[in-house]
């Protein structure tokens, strides 16, 4: 992390106590920034997966099936 901002957020105590718990029981004890940051990026790519499946809903499993075909064609070219 060479470019780092420093966020204040609140959580309940009995967050607090569990993600702490938690890390020190992996090790991981002084870790937090690490695990939160880790955490984010998971839920920001969920959200994205959503938002990108949501796309794709009104497609049929046969139109689904030939643009993945064509992506894989495509990507196996390259």
């Amino acid at each position: 992390m060479s470019d780092v901002r420093r966020w204040i957020v609140d959580v309940a105590s009995e967050t607090d106590a569990e993600v702490r718990a938690c890390l020190a029981r992996r090790g991981m004890k002084g870790n937090l920034s690490r695990f939160v940051e880790d955490a984010v990026k998971s839920r920001l790519l969920d959200l994205t997966l959503a938002d990108a499946c949501a796309g794709f809903v009104d497609l049929s499993e046969a139109d689904m099936k030939l643009l993945i075909d064509e992506a894989l064609a495509d990507a196996r070219r390259s």
